[in-house]
């Protein structure tokens, strides 16, 4: 306990002078945000990637979102105080391996105030030669529930004035033909987690995207 404390002590007078010679050097101000960054936050929790180390990557495009950039009002969710028209992107990949026998598509928002990120799109059992997802799933797809509670697409609608939002597009090519997890004529009330935990050993690849979205305060 002695070495512990002994430890912390150190740990504290090492950052207080790194912040000392800042003050002299101009670099206080980052210094001290650094210093704030370690400490908790509520509903700011880093997770899991869940995805293992070898799997590999193919590309993943979509026709309504480009990499990086800021979802369209269309695609927006429709409730929680949001209008947009909540209509899923249409994604499309290439490149996964040949022994790929389903694929699954998920959207993660990492930066959700809830300390285990938000899960907007779940969909799994996609047949392997699928190669893109529009508004029809196709047939044996399975529609998970999202943390709304609702089975579907939901789109983005971050709180107002919170940071800018990552939205994780994903399609992963699995080793099996499906996940075995309950449904019923397409839907499922799974949720993310479930999923994620129920694929993690059969991700063969993955390909993503990530889009953006924040409301400013007024």
């Amino acid at each position: 306990m002695n070495r512990i404390r002994g430890r912390s002590k150190l740990l504290a007078l090492v950052v207080a002078g790194a912040v000392a010679v800042g003050l002299g050097t101009g670099f206080a101000a980052p210094l001290a945000a650094a210093a704030r960054d370690v400490t908790d936050q509520f509903g700011f929790t880093a997770v899991r990637s869940g995805i293992p180390e070898g799997a590999s990557h193919f590309e993943l495009t979509s026709p309504d979102l480009r990499n990086g950039q800021r979802f369209p009002q269309s695609e927006v969710a429709n409730i929680f105080g949001c209008n947009g028209g909540n209509q899923a992107p249409r994604l499309q990949w290439r490149g996964a391996p040949a022994a790929t026998q389903s694929f699954a598509v998920t959207m993660f928002d990492p930066d959700a105030p809830t300390g285990s990120g938000f899960w907007h799109w779940l969909v799994w059992d996609i047949p392997a030669n699928a190669r893109s997802l529009g508004s029809t799933l196709p047939t044996g797809a399975v529609s998970g529930t999202n943390d709304a509670g609702l089975t579907g697409f939901l789109g983005p609608c971050p709180p107002v004035g919170d940071r800018v939002h990552r939205y994780r597009l994903s399609v992963f090519a699995l080793d099996v033909p499906s996940l075995g997890l309950p449904s019923t004529a397409g839907l499922s009330t799974t949720r993310g987690a479930v999923l994620a935990f129920s694929m993690r050993l059969h991700i063969l690849a993955f390909g993503r995207l990530t889009a953006t979205f924040s409301q400013p305060a007024a």
